[in-house]
Order: structure tokens, then C-alpha cells, then sequence
């Protein structure tokens, strides 16, 4: 009986902790008056992203753990860190972990059957009640756009499940101005299985929360160039306004950077061939290898973002690092516009002094 009281208990105090963490989400609000915007956090399951929510928890209003994923089944599998979760919950931080699938054909099997999704959303309603969560953020990316519609059923399922229990629903959303492949093959590739998914209108409307993946404009697969280069930044948040209430609209601003270079040109069959390659490059790397090899961090004012360039084995490789001053500029932009907030990707690879732009949450 003592057991089954102090499981009660605990199972109570983690409802009340969810329910004010939800309150205090709510209370921080849209950017208007003297609220500041809400500071939405990924976080993943590496020591120095976990250090970085421990560290700045008194400026984080929403945390967004990557912590589940979901089959072709619709099972859900993955948990929450324990020492996170104990650790949001008496700081009063609202959770919504993310849920991803596992491939596009998976996911295409997912959303094409009810059997599936009614197991995946049961189990997204018992987590949430078993771990005191808010609810959950879809980051379903690499979509076949002629999934669109199919996809689209499922947010709307989804969120008619989880609002019934009083729980949210955000989604992660690739930008996709200007609402069409454009002339190129890798705008088409980029529309075929990024852009095209996403019916903003109709997720904007299911949705608590619309967060606006504004990073990544240059990538692995492309040319040396700015993560989330100001005028595509604003191109995107134009467009997405179109369709998205503001009051629900988040800004991604990226914290991380990457770094160009080229790779071995010899593949394990033993063919040759062109290897341009293009890795994340965190804050606690970029900054002290540019000290490293005297490479001069210049600022472009057209693109707000910071790079630098520097030659090794005569080859020169290229560094886009959005640090401080581009976090502040994109901070700004939230705030000039009333946007609910903003969403950062990701804890553990910013800038430190990205944190003195914050105030402290309002819970």
C-alpha cells in the first residue's frame, strides 16, 4: 500500500509540474507588451547539450528533447532522460520532446494507415501522462511531397488526440518559399522531398505552435555559404506569414555551423571521385580554430553572419558560424515582428555569449 500510495504521489506531482510547466509556456506568450519572446531550446542526447540546458535553465521557456521516434507500426520507442525531466520539472520548464520516423518509405507506410497512427498516437498519450509532458514537436523531414495530403490527415488526427487530453502540438516546418520547385535540379530535388510536404495553411491551423526551420540554407549537399543567411531568412519568414498567424509563428535561429573542406576522393570500392564535404562545426570548435590558424573572423553585413576561411595542406577550407552577434540580429527580427518566439538548433553548440541576448523566463 505504501508503495502504491507513493506512486500516486509521484504520479501526481509529476501532473501538477507538467501543468504549471504548460502555464508558464503559456504565460511567457506572443512578443507584445513587456513579454519577451518564447525561447524554445532543442536538446540532444550528448553530454555538452545536456550541460547547456543545466547551465541556462533560467532562460529557456520551452524544452524540445530529441528523444522519440516512431516506426512503421506506429510503435513509439525511445524515453526521456531521467535527470532532464526531474530537472525541467522542478524548474517548472515545459517538455515536448520531438518525435521523428525512421526513412521516407517508413513514413510513407506510417501515415497511410490508420492502424498505425491510432498505435502511434495511444502511445504519444501515455508518455505524456506517464512523463508529465506538454505534448510533442513532429520534426518529420526527407517527405515525398506526394505525401502531402497524407500527412497533412495525421497532423490534424494527431492534434485532435492530443488537445482532447490538454496537450500541444508543434511541428518543426522546412521552409518552402516561394510554394514551388523552382528551375535547377536540386530545387526540384529540395521540393520533391523537403519543401512540397508541408501545406502551411492547413498545419498552421491543426498546430500549436509552427516553428519555421530557418537555418540550413547551405548544407552538405550544396556550396560554402551562410547557414541562415538574412535576406533567405527573410524571403522564408514572409512567406510563411502568409499563412501563419504570428501569435503562433517561431523563428528558427541556428546556434551551430559548418565547415567545408575536402575529403578523401578515394571511396572503400577504390573508385575515385569529387568528395567536397561539409560537417556541423559548434561554437567550442569554429571559434578556437580560427585562433588556431590565424584565420581572420570577418562579418558579412549583407548576409548577418560571421565566417572565416583558412588554408590547410593548401587547400582552403570555409567556416559560416553564426555566433553572437547574428543570434542578436535574429532576436531582434522575433521581436520586431511579434512572433511568438524563437526556435534554436541546438543546445551545446552556441556561442556563449548568445546567452547575455536572453532575459530570464518568466514562470
Amino acid at each position: 500500500m505504501k508503495r502504491l500510495l507513493g506512486t500516486l504521489a509521484a504520479g501526481l506531482s509529476m501532473l501538477v509540474a507538467a501543468g504549471s510547466a504548460s502555464t508558464a509556456w503559456a504565460a511567457t506568450g506572443a512578443a507584445t507588451g513587456t513579454k519577451a519572446p518564447t525561447a524554445l531550446f532543442y536538446m540532444m542526447e550528448t553530454q555538452k547539450s545536456i550541460n547547456s540546458f543545466e547551465q541556462h535553465i533560467d532562460k529557456i521557456d520551452l524544452l524540445v528533447p530529441t528523444w522519440y521516434g516512431v516506426d512503421q507500426n506506429g510503435l513509439v520507442y525511445g524515453q526521456p532522460n531521467p535527470y532532464v525531466l526531474k530537472l525541467a520539472h522542478e524548474n517548472k520548464v515545459p517538455v515536448m520532446p520531438i518525435i521523428s520516423p525512421v526513412d521516407k518509405q517508413k513514413f510513407h507506410e506510417l501515415i497511410t494507415s490508420e492502424p498505425a497512427k491510432k498505435a502511434m498516437i495511444a502511445s504519444l498519450l501515455q508518455q505524456a501522462k506517464e512523463h508529465g509532458l506538454i505534448g510533442y514537436q513532429f520534426d518529420f523531414e526527407n517527405i515525398a511531397w506526394t505525401d502531402r495530403d497524407a500527412f497533412t490527415l495525421l497532423i490534424k488526427q494527431t492534434a485532435t488526440a492530443l488537445h482532447g487530453a490538454d496537450l500541444k502540438l508543434s511541428i518543426a516546418v522546412v521552409p518552402n518559399a516561394p510554394g514551388h520547385a523552382g528551375r535547377g535540379p536540386f530545387s526540384k530535388w529540395m521540393w520533391e522531398f523537403w519543401r512540397g510536404a508541408f501545406d502551411y495553411k492547413a498545419i498552421g491551423d491543426a498546430v500549436d505552435l509552427f516553428c519555421l526551420m530557418t537555418y540550413d540554407e547551405h548544407t552538405r549537399w550544396t556550396v560554402p555559404g551562410p547557414v541562415a543567411g538574412m535576406p533567405w531568412v527573410m524571403e522564408h519568414l514572409k512567406y510563411a506569414l502568409q499563412f501563419i498567424p504570428k501569435e503562433k509563428l517561431s523563428l528558427g535561429i541556428p546556434l551551430y555551423g559548418y565547415r567545408w573542406y575536402t575529403d578523401n576522393p578515394v571511396k572503400p570500392d577504390g573508385t575515385e571521385a569529387s568528395n567536397i564535404a561539409g560537417a556541423y562545426f559548434d561554437a567550442d570548435e569554429s571559434i578556437p580554430q580560427a585562433k588556431q590558424y590565424g584565420a581572420q573572423i570577418q562579418w558579412d553585413p549583407v548576409e548577418h553572419e560571421a565566417f572565416y576561411y583558412f588554408y590547410r595542406d593548401q587547400m582552403r577550407e570555409w567556416v559560416f558560424m553564426p555566433e553572437a552577434r547574428s543570434f542578436h540580429d535574429r532576436y531582434a527580427l522575433v521581436k520586431e515582428y511579434g512572433l511568438e518566439g524563437f526556435c534554436s538548433w541546438v543546445l551545446g553548440s552556441e556561442d556563449p555569449k548568445v546567452w547575455d541576448e536572453l532575459p530570464k523566463s518568466q514562470r
